[in-house]
């Protein structure tokens, strides 16, 4: 049974060879498919990332092996190669494809409410 956000095997099957291979001393890593649904999970829910899934693996090493893999090309060498399948099953049209950003929250701010202080500022310039 594959959990919410979590990958089907034919996602795995098509991103695997995507991820760096594995190192031959030191500790054992992590299995590199738990810690890519943990990283789902995150995006998915919107939680912080110390609220990761215990089953997921510890959240700083979720965190920073996505860190990893997104300066190393490899989320974007997933990316293209998922582009790719949906493009040849007929599902997306790749001059139409975007990551939708809506749900990023801006500061107050940025939507036009007062800076902390500025209402004493204006107050003291009268």
């Amino acid at each position: 049974m594959v959990r919410r956000y979590e990958l089907e095997d034919w996602e795995w099957e098509a991103i695997q060879p995507c991820l760096p291979k594995k190192r031959t001393t030191g500790r054992p890593p992590r299995d590199p498919r738990q810690i890519l649904n943990g990283v789902f999970w995150i995006l998915r829910s919107g939680a912080p990332w110390r609220d990761v899934p215990e089953r997921y693996g510890p959240w700083r090493t979720v965190y920073h092996r996505f860190r990893a893999w997104e300066r190393d090309g490899v989320i974007e060498c997933m990316i293209k190669r998922l582009q790719l399948r949906l493009n040849r099953e007929g599902y997306i049209d790749l001059d139409l494809w975007c990551i939708d950003g809506t749900s990023i929250r801006a500061a107050r701010a940025a939507a036009g409410a007062s800076k902390k202080g500025a209402l004493e500022r204006r107050k003291t310039r009268r």
